[in-house]
């Protein structure tokens, strides 16, 4: 593994500085997952009957699902992008025009007509919006945990890059939390307006979020990579990426797999799986989800905490085994139905566990590149990744329950490859590092 040098003097910042820049970063993370989630929350409750009507309700939602996953397939664009010019102009820039993108994407959709209305360019528009979500986020997530990495000592490199990460957390409680409060509206009304609503008041957050984040300085380490590389012949950060840091790169998406398939498959799926599998009320399961959504905004800084202790490829190794050994207790739980079972079912393994893994990711994976591509390293890992550890897992999911009668075995089976995987890579990536 190739070394990242460093020069503490970058890092002589004021706490101050480091809580505003850690504040902003956490604020447009935040919205930018809560206009993300909206679509995996509302997909396989109104898109699949609004913009992909059909008789056969599996078609439907693996149709609405599709779209969903599509906006993990842009990500990669979205990250390389957004990630090239992070790492040539610098972060702050890239992170504004990432929350407008996001913001102005998800209005449109809160404003699209239904297929009933305009037919076949509802689903289509619907795509190309999905799409630009997709290139938004890819562009948002390496630049705001960057910022919080690179401000940060060296000693508490895992905790402040994890406080961003919550972001996640809070961006899907929000969105499940909206989406529950609409739900109360009558059927017709959640789906005629309901629904739309949440997508549309986004606009609000997005004008706050640019504001915060024009308020914030650069990077003091990636002023000094730029400093130093001033006067000198510069390849495409990708490219020299790719050429200087492959094992990373490869070592880092086999560890992120368990992180998109567990989320995917407790975030989204879950819903579906207790609506229509379980029999639980909509409002109900989305309240669940709420509950371990705030759950985990506790423990992620927790571990990123613990990732400084004990290093971040140790505490993720950790995580993914244990993600892996709790994911058949935990559909056992939810599959009964009652609700205070169904409730631990799925905020112990997902609020609680899961965080093992997504607190230090975020420095784990910026660990892996040297600051002059570091955005782009840590955005194509992630994003790119995503496309088969996150986009088609809500897919995956619904195929495999209607291969097996309906009962989650094979489902599980997924996520305990996606661990294993996950746990050796990172394995790996400590051998490396020693």
């Amino acid at each position: 593994m190739a070394e990242t040098t460093y020069d503490a003097s970058v890092n002589s910042v004021k706490t101050d500085d480091i809580k505003k820049v850690v504040f902003a970063s956490l604020v447009g993370s935040t919205i930018e997952w809560y206009d993300f989630f909206l679509y995996g929350v509302v997909a396989g409750i109104v898109f699949n009957q609004l913009y992909f009507p059909s008789d056969n309700a599996t078609v439907s939602t693996l149709l609405a699902y599709a779209t969903f996953a599509v906006g993990f397939v842009a990500r990669p664009l979205g990250g390389l992008v957004f990630g090239h010019f992070g790492d040539r102009i610098g972060r702050k820039a890239m992170l504004i025009l990432s929350l407008l993108m996001m913001g102005g994407a998800t209005v449109a959709i809160g404003l699209l007509p239904s297929y009933a209305t305009i037919g076949i360019w509802a689903p289509i528009i619907l795509l190309v919006l999905r799409v630009i979500q997709g290139i938004g986020i890819g562009g948002e997530w390496g630049g705001a945990v960057l910022m919080a990495y690179e401000y940060a000592p060296m000693n508490k490199r895992g905790y402040y890059a994890s406080l961003p990460q919550i972001g996640l957390s809070l961006g899907l409680f929000m969105a499940s939390g909206v989406m529950a409060l609409l739900s109360i509206l009558p059927e017709e009304q959640f789906m005629s307006w309901g629904w739309r609503a949440a997508f549309i008041g986004s606009i609000i957050l997005v004008f706050l979020g640019t504001w915060i984040r024009s308020n914030i300085q650069e990077s003091p380490e990636f002023r000094k990579a730029k400093e130093a590389a001033r006067g000198h012949i510069q390849q495409m950060p990708f490219v020299s990426m790719i050429k200087r840091y492959p094992g990373n790169v490869a070592l880092g998406m086999g560890a992120r797999y368990i992180d998109g398939v567990y989320f995917n498959i407790f975030a989204v799926f879950s819903i579906l799986y207790l609506t229509r599998f379980v029999g639980l009320d909509r409002t109900a399961a989305l309240w669940v989800v709420c509950a371990a959504a705030l759950t985990m905004v506790v423990f992620i800084p927790v571990f990123g905490r613990v990732s400084d202790k004990l290093g971040r490829p140790v505490t993720y190794a950790w995580g993914s085994l244990l993600l892996g050994l709790s994911v058949f207790p935990a559909f056992w739980l939810m599959s009964t139905g009652v609700p205070a079972l169904v409730v631990l079912g799925l905020v112990l393994p997902f609020g609680v566990i899961y965080p093992m893994c997504y607190g230090p990711e975020a420095a784990l994976f910026a660990d892996l590149f040297d600051p002059t591509v570091r955005y782009t390293g840590i955005s194509f890992v992630y994003q790119f990744s995503g496309i088969f550890a996150s986009g088609i897992t809500p897919m995956i999911a619904t195929y495999l329950m209607s291969v097996n009668n309906d009962d989650p075995f094979y489902v599980c089976l997924y996520v305990v490859f996606a661990a294993l995987v996950s746990m050796v890579s990172a394995i790996v990536i400590e051998r490396r590092r020693r």
